[in-house]
């Protein structure tokens, strides 16, 4: 049975909706949604965690 890859988990309340996760991810699967990064394509996330090294809030953790 294949690992489950770790997708972002976001916290809205440490969000500023700055969006550079959205820039960063080379999957395009995250977007601002009410200027809240919000992961709108899971199934195309492969977990990389491109999004987490790049939020400086630390709003982002894979999990």
């Amino acid at each position: 049975m294949a690992e489950e890859k770790k997708k972002p988990e976001i916290d809205k309340e440490q969000c500023t909706g700055c969006g550079i996760c959205v820039d960063e991810c080379p999957n395009k699967v995250l977007e601002l949604v009410n200027d809240v990064a919000t992961l709108t394509k899971p199934q195309s996330c492969d977990g990389c965690g491109k999004c987490a090294e790049a939020c400086p809030n630390e709003a982002i953790k894979m999990k």
